[in-house]
Parts: structure tokens; C-alpha cells; sequence
């Protein structure tokens, strides 16, 4: 509008009056401060009529600037025919396509959507409103192949569009517009202005990934030869969800109903997702349920629900202002109600009936005032709630309690079976006997889980939640976890080796604990205000807000099998995301059992989505995923390589990574030795040594060596190595036989390279995959020993020089390795100097695998990057958008 107001004034033409819409924010637009500029007059209407009526003040407001031509290079208000028709020359007005084609606000779209060979724009005489006016000037260009809507309006239709304006002014001015009458033939409507010819044909239906889908109603005939309008409709970029074939005249392939809605296909081999369908009597329904035919029955009401009713009506009637009297009959939307209203009607019932939170679909599902009542009541007694989620459960009599264990992938709120119906064995690695079978999800179940997530994050009670209330839910679910973690650990110790008393306290004690802390973030997450150079002279506001991503997708590791989903899943719901994630494929029990206790939580269906399976299938879509936007992954250094080269060359998706570690801990000859030699003990056996933070070297000050060997050694002689469920066991089983073979095989190279075996080295005799705990000395630095993790229980000593800090600092950080490190001394400037010069993520002094929910874990070099728990983890699932406005 004000480059074609800028080019009349400058050929000379005069502009009379400039009506546009009212300041927004205290700010008005371009064209009002121009023409304010020039001393042009300038209304700022916020409407032009009222129940179909012309506003007589504004009516006389136009009239009094005695315009001989309207001009309209863009609407965005209906303008009375009258105003439209009052200048002596009538009114102008630009429209993107090549009249009679596509008619309609979305025209532009449907030029590429039917994969036209021309695009273009109209000037025509503007008419009642449905761009069926004669023409006056039109223009075209070439469609090209990789054309989309802004690459058309920018090479195009903006540059060209202004001159074409300009020029079918002077037209007029000269007495030489043409007015040509549109033919009906080839002629398009969108359904909103002319509903009975808004039939689309399917089958012409091209180019549709370089378009925006229009938004606006369209129709198409079924099978049944019934008109259906749609709803809702949007690009599926996932892979189409099983459904049952819809047909529809002239398609070369059927639709498919699915229970995420209708599926329709173009000749381009893209899909289309439609919400909600429109029968030609004005029902509306969820187009997944297209195919139900049962009626619902008419519930009575009892006298409090009279009294809800009665509510209702008030409200309908303070809306619907133009109706004498509510009745059972009368519809929402006939009497003139706009998607305003519907917003308006929502909140005044949350407000005056109790908190009843109803949703705008449901004013959209039930538009008559009987049926909205029928819909309310059954909201109220709780009838319209989801199905209840049905678990097939694996149960076992063990550790005095009925474990019940889901095995079936978790997607969208139900547990299901993998799309081609593999599964898998999961081993107690106790006595090695299967436990059961667990669903192998396939790449189609990860394409499932992710349009699940994406379709919660987008369109679902997920994405409109409050922060309060997302809380809410995360503080039930911890409820939920500690009121079940005897069964949660019991699952933990059958499926991960881990012995029941540890799993009781750290595997699902912790997990507790971290969505309880995360919970309480879910309403805190704040951006700030950002001090900026002033544009004299207006001023400027610039803030930060803190969003979340989206999908994200999570792969954890089997040695902490939920406490690894919870430190990365909590932060990620806690930032308002919604997830995919892979557990390890050894250890899905307790993953799957939290998603029951999910739903039980109340979460909506798609936040939360589990798929068992391999890093190799599953994890390897996750990272490779165009609707994902975050992947956390624990695991080792080479699979994180892979994972964040894979994220980066599909769609640079963030990444943070929880890798491999060497962990360092020097021991000084002034430590309190009891405490080393106890806390040295945890450092390396802790969880049988499946310990990402585990000690994997210790460097002990010569002067103690030997005597910290020995008392280490005869401390291990009283380990219990046995049944995890037993509550005297020290050490449980290794997580899986592959595990167990490695290990024995790290400790065989340290033999043959010529460390000193103390003690262990050998599997136990006895069922399982059972190691001893194990003690190397003489460890040199170029030894294998001295490099790389084991990851197992198996202590590898090097010693050092007395009053050597600078040369075993040095030895410490000779590896390539940084996630975490300690130092035993009582002297504190020692052990301050020391945890500035090791390189790790964390430092432990004098006490070791003290984490905590509020602390920050995480490591440096190829020990990864990006942070688990604390406000940092946070961070890793928000983007910072900065705002500046100038007033």
C-alpha cells in the first residue's frame, strides 16, 4: 500500500484520504505515517459495518474527502458495496492470480497447489466481494520449478504489482480501463466465499510442499456423493499412519482415515493432514472418526447440571446479542458468531461454571445450543475423556510383589505393537534367562512417535498449556514414581543387573528427585530485559524469550536405565518440549513402565513416546529426523561422533552429548586414608562399574601405594558378589553377557602388556554374567589400561612421585577424556590448585559420585558437551528469541 501510494503521488495523482486499520501497540502502520507526512488525511477504522450495516460516522468520514476512485492494493476488512460503489469511478482492487483462477484470499497457494504453468495478478473492479468483478488490467510470468508463494511474490508479484497498480490508475484517469467481464469457465472458489462451488479435485493437486496450505475451508465429494468440508488441513512431512481407504471421485489414489485425521494425496507424492470434516448439514466432526456412524445418545441432566445449562444459555445469549432467545435449536455460528466469540464463550464458562475447561473444538463439534449442552454435561461427568489406556502386561512373582512390565512400544499415548511385529529377547543378566519380548520398533514407529510428538507439540492440550499446570503434571508424575519404585527397582535390578538396594535409592531415588526439581523450573523459565542503543528519536524495548524447541529426541544408555531418562526427559518436558525416546536396547523395562506411569499422571497423549529397539535402526532416524530439533544422547564417544554428524546433515538439529570418560583420581600421601581407600572403592565398583563419572584411573602418591593396594584388596575379599534382589549384595551382575566378554578381555590385554593383576580378572562361576571386582597395579601411560574405559569394575593404579603435583596433573590429563575427576588431601590449597588444573566437567574432592539434581553434569573434549540437571540442563532445550520493538 505505501509503495503504490508513494508512485501515484509521484505521477501526479492526488490521494484524497488513506483509511487503514487502527495503531497497533501504539504504533501505526507505514502508510499512516507517510500520508500523516504529507498532510494527507488519514481514518484509522477498526471496522466499516456492523451486523451487515454500513457505520453511518463512517460513511460520512469517506464521503467528506469527495474520493472520485477507491484504490485498494491490499484489504484486510470487508468494505460495504456502498463505500465500494460511491466514487464516480468506482473502486480498484489487486488480487494475486489470473482471474477468474483460483478466486479467493489463498490464490496464490492454489497456483502452485495445482501445479499451474502461469502465475500472476489481477486488477479488477471490485465487486460484492467474491473477486468476481470485471478486469481491468492483468499480468503473468512463468511458474518455475522450485517456485514457492514468497519467491513468486518477491520476483513478481510485489514489484510488478506496484506498477500495475499505478498504471490501471492513469487508465482510469485517461478514460481508457478496460471492463471485461469474468467467464465462469475455469473459475475456482475457496469455500468461504462461495461454498457451494468450493469442490476440489484431488487428483489435480500438485507442488504441494512448495506452498502454504491455505488455511480456509474446502470441500470435496466422497464416495457417498456427500459434500464434506475440511478443516484444519497441513503439509504431513511424516510418514502416513495406517488408516482405512477413503475414496474420492476422481483420485487416482484413495484418502486415508487415520486416527490422526485424513489423509489425502496429491499427484506430487505429498500428503495432506485434514483435522476436521463439515457435513452439508452443519455436523462437524473429527475426521478420523469419519467412518463411525453411531448416534450418541441424549443424556438428562440432573439439577446441578440444570444449573450449568442455565449458565451457558446467559452466555450464549451475551454473545449472540442479535437473538431474541436461545434456544435448544439455535446455532452458534448461524447467528453470527466469529472464531472470536468462540475464544470468548470458552473463557466465560472457565470462568463462571466452576472451571470447566472446555476446548475451541469443542464449540466447533457441537455448534447447536442442545448439542453443546449434551457435550458440556459429558465433559463434567468425565464420559468424553480418552480411552483408557490398555497395557498388556508381562507379570512375574519376584522379590515378594506382582511386577507388571509393559514390553510394547509407547506412541501417542498407547502401547503398541512394532508396525511389522518384530521383538526381541530382554536377558536378566542374573542367571541369563529371557525375561520376555520386547517390541523392535521399526523406522516406521520412529516416523510415528515423531508426527505424535510433533502433532502434541503443534496442535495439542500440550502446546497451549501453561507452565503452572505442565508442572503440575511433573510433580504427579514424581509421585507416581516414588509411590511405585519398590516395583520400579525390582524392574532395574531383573533387567539391569543393578543390586535392588542401589536401584531403590540412586536409580529411582534420583529420578525422583530431578522431576521434583525440574517440576519447580517449569514456571521460572525467564527471559530479561536488554538495555539497547536508543533510535533517537523513538525509543526502544528489547527483550529475550525463552521457548522450547519442539520434538526432541532422547537415547540413553543400560547402565542407569532410568535415571538417565529421567535427567534429560525432565528437563526437556520441564522446557515444554515433547520427546521421542530410545531406550537402551538391553534395558526397556523401567523406560516403558514410566510411560504408563506418564499417562497415569495425566500427560497428554504424544509429549511422552518410547520406542524400544537398536542404536543402529531407531537411534540412528532419531538423529537423522527433519522434524526433530534436539537429540540428547549418553553413550559412547564413537556412536556420539556419529550421532552429531548425522544431526548435522539432516537438519543441524542441537545436540548435546554425555560421552565416554577416563576419569582421573589423585590420591596425596595427606589424604585421610581410610576415607580414600573407601571412597576410592565406590569411585570404581559403584554400580558394579557401569558408571559413566567411575574413576577410570587412580593415581596414588608412592609413599601410600602400597598400602593402599592392600587395603583396597582386602576390602573386596568382603564384597558379596551375587542375586541383585538379595539385600546383603554388594555387586550384582554385569548388564549383558557382550559386556562381560569385553571386560574380560580389557583385563586379558593388561596381563599381556604387562600391568600387575592383584586381584580378579575372572568371571565368577556361577549362572549369570558375574565378574569379580578387579585390581590392576604397575599401570605405565602407555599402556591400553591407561587409555581407554572399561567401564566395568576393574580398578587400574599407576603411581607417582612424592610431591609430584605438576607431573601427575600432567599424567591426568594426558587423555582425550574430560567428564570427570578427583583429589584426596587435607590440604586445601593442594586440592583447590588441583581442580583448576584438571580437565573434566566435574571435580570431586576428598568424596567422589556426590552428584546432585541442582548441580550441572557434564563433560569437556571427547567427553562431550552440553549439560545434564541444574538450570543448565535447561538451556540445552530452549531457544532465546530476542524481541525489539521502537515506540
Amino acid at each position: 500500500c505505501l509503495q503504490v501510494y508513494s508512485h501515484l503521488r509521484k505521477e501526479g495523482h492526488r490521494v484524497v484520504g488513506v483509511f487503514t486499520v487502527p495503531d497497533k501497540d501504539g504504533k501505526a502502520d507505514p502508510l499512516a505515517l507517510a500520508a500523516e507526512k504529507d498532510g494527507t488525511p488519514v481514518f484509522k477504522l477498526p471496522k466499516w459495518r456492523v451486523k451487515g450495516k454500513t457505520i453511518k460516522e463512517v460513511a460520512e468520514a469517506y464521503r467528506s474527502v469527495g474520493a472520485e476512485l477507491n484504490v485498494l492494493p491490499f484489504c484486510t476488512q470487508f468494505i460495504p458495496m456502498d463505500i465500494i460503489d460511491s466514487p464516480k469511478h468506482g473502486s480498484i482492487i489487486y488480487h494475486p492470480s489470473i482471474l477468474p483462477r483460483h478466486r479467493g484470499a489463498s490464490a496464490i497457494n492454489w497456483t502452485l497447489i495445482m501445479g499451474d504453468k502461469k502465475a500472476g495478478f489481477s486488477v479488477f473492479w471490485a465487486d460484492d466481494g467474491l473477486d468476481t468483478g470485471p478486469i481491468l488490467l492483468q499480468r503473468s510470468c512463468d511458474v518455475e520449478p522450485n517456485d514457492t508463494v514468497d519467491a513468486l511474490y518477491n520476483r513478481f508479484l510485489f514489484p510488478e504489482g506496484i506498477k500495475a497498480m499505478v498504471e490501471a490508475v492513469q487508465l482510469i484517469a485517461d478514460g481508457k480501463a478496460p471492463r471485461i467481464p469474468q467467464p465462469e469457465e475455469g473459475a475456482t472458489y475457496e469455500g468461504i466465499q462461495k461454498k457451494e462451488n468450493a469442490e476440489v479435485f484431488i487428483y489435480q493437486l500438485n507442488n504441494m510442499s512448495q506452498s502454504s496450505w491455505p488455511s480456509t475451508l474446502q470441500q470435496f465429494p466422497t464416495y457417498y456423493d456427500l459434500m464434506v468440508t475440511f478443516y484444519g488441513s497441513t503439509l504431513l512431512n511424516s510418514s502416513v499412519p495406517p488408516g482405512e481407504p477413503l475414496e474420492i471421485k476422481g483420485a487416482k489414489k484413495p484418502g486415508l482415515v487415520t486416527k490422526n485425521g485424513l489423509v489425502l494425496f496429491g499427484n506430487d507424492g505429498k500428503a495432506l493432514m485434514v483435522r476436521n470434516l463439515q457435513f452439508e448439514d452443519g455436523k462437524m466432526i473429527p475426521a478420523s472418526q469419519y467412518f463411525s456412524t453411531g448416534e450418541t445418545s441424549v443424556v438428562e441432566l440432573t439439577a446441578e447440571e440444570v444449573k450449568v445449562a442455565e449458565t451457558i444459555k446467559v452466555i450464549w445469549a451475551g454473545i449472540l446479542s442479535n437473538v431474541p432467545i436461545i434456544e435448544d435449536s439455535t446455532d452458534f455460528f448461524k447467528s453470527g458468531a466469529s472464531s472470536m466469540d468462540v475464544a470468548r464463550l470458552v473463557e466465560e464458562i472457565r470462568q463462571k461454571c466452576g472451571g470447566l475447561q472446555l476446548q475451541n473444538e469443542d464449540v466447533y463439534m457441537a455448534t447447536k445450543f442442545e448439542d453443546f449442552i449434551q457435550k458440556v454435561v459429558r465433559k463434567l461427568r468425565g464420559e468424553d475423556q480418552e480411552v483408557e489406556l490398555v497395557v498388556d502386561y508381562i507379570s512375574k512373582e519376584v522379590n515378594e510383589m506382582m511386577v507388571k512390565m509393559p514390553y510394547q512400544c509407547f506412541i501417542n499415548g498407547q502401547f503398541t505393537d512394532a508396525d511389522d511385529g518384530k521383538t526381541y529377547d530382554t536377558i536378566n543378566p542374573t542367571d541369563g534367562s529371557t525375561i520376555c519380548k520386547v517390541s523392535y520398533a521399526s523406522l516406521a514407529d520412529v516416523d510415528k512417535a515423531v508426527a505424535a510428538a510433533k502433532d502434541a507439540f503443534e496442535n495439542g492440550e500440550w502446546g497451549r498449556m501453561n507452565a503452572r499446570e505442565r508442572g503440575r503434571l511433573m510433580y504427579r508424575l514424581a509421585d507416581l514414581l516414588e509411590e511405585n519404585q519398590e516395583e520400579l527397582a525390582t524392574i532395574e535390578a531383573l533387567d539391569s543387573g543393578a543390586v535392588y538396594t542401589l536401584a531403590l535409592k540412586t536409580h529411582i531415588g534420583m529420578s525422583v528427585q530431578t522431576f521434583r526439581y525440574f517440576a519447580g523450573w517449569c514456571d521460572k523459565i525467564q527471559g530479561s530485559t536488554i538495555p539497547i542503543n536508543q533510535a533517537r528519536p523513538n525509543r526502544n524495548l528489547t527483550f529475550t524469550k525463552k521457548e522450547p524447541l519442539g520434538v526432541c529426541a532422547i537415547i540413553i544408555p543400560w547402565n542407569y536405565p532410568l535415571m538417565m531418562l529421567a535427567w534429560k526427559s525432565a528437563a526437556c518436558l520441564a522446557a515444554g518440549n515433547t520427546l521421542v525416546l530410545k531406550p537402551a536396547q538391553v534395558t526397556p523395562l523401567t523406560a516403558l513402565k514410566f510411560a504408563e506411569l506418564s499417562v497415569k499422571a495425566g500427560f497428554p497423549k504424544g509429549v511422552i513416546n518410547i520406542i524400544p529397539g537398536s542404536g543402529g535402526i531407531a537411534g540412528q532416524r532419531l538423529s537423522e529426523h527433519p522434524d526433530i530439533r534436539k537429540l540428547g544422547f549418553t553413550g559412547s564417544t564413537p556412536i556420539g561422533k556419529q550421532i552429531m554428524k548425522s544431526c548435522a546433515v539432516s537438519n543441524l538439529k542441537k545436540v548435546s552429548l554425555e560421552l565416554g570418560g577416563k576419569s582421573p583420581l589423585i590420591i596425596f600421601n595427606d589424604c585421610e586414608l581410610d576415607k580414600a581407600v573407601r571412597m576410592g572403592m565406590g569411585a570404581v565398583f559403584f554400580n558394579k562399574g557401569e558408571n559413566c563419572i567411575a574413576a577410570g584411573r587412580l593415581f596414588v602418591e608412592e609413599s601410600i601405594h602400597d598400602e593402599f593396594v592392600t587395603r583396597v584388596v582386602e576390602e573386596i575379599k568382603k564384597m558379596k558378589i551375587g542375586d541383585p534382589l538379595d539385600r546383603s549384595t554388594d555387586h550384582g551382575p554385569q548388564n549383558h553377557k557382550a559386556h562381560l566378554e569385553k571386560l574380560l578381555q580389557y583385563c586379558e590385554t593388561g596381563v599381556k602388556e604387562g600391568a600387575t593383576l592383584v586381584y580378579g580378572g575372572r568371571q565368577v562361576q556361577r549362572p549369570g554374567f558375574f565378574m569379580e571386582p578387579t585390581v590392576f597395579t604397575d599401570v605405565e601411560d602407555y599402556m591400553y589400561l591407561a587409555k581407554e574405559e572399561s567401564f566395568g569394575p576393574i580398578m587400574v593404579i599407576s603411581k607417582f612421585q612424592n610431591g609430584d603435583i605438576d607431573g601427575v596433573l600432567q599424567r591426568a590429563n594426558s587423555t582425550e577424556y574430560g567428564l570427570a575427576s578427583g583429589v584426596f588431601t587435607r590440604d586445601i590449597n593442594k586440592a583447590m590448585y588441583v581442580s583448576e588444573k584438571l580437565e573434566a566437567g566435574t571435580v570431586f574432592i576428598n568424596t567422589y559420585n556426590k552428584t546432585d539434581v541442582a548441580a550441572p553434569f557434564g563433560g569437556v573434549k571427547q567427553s562431550g558437551f552440553g549439560k545434564d540437571l541444574g538450570e543448565e540442563a535447561l538451556n540445552e532445550y530452549l531457544k532465546t528469541k530476542t524481541v525489539t520493538l521502537e515506540y
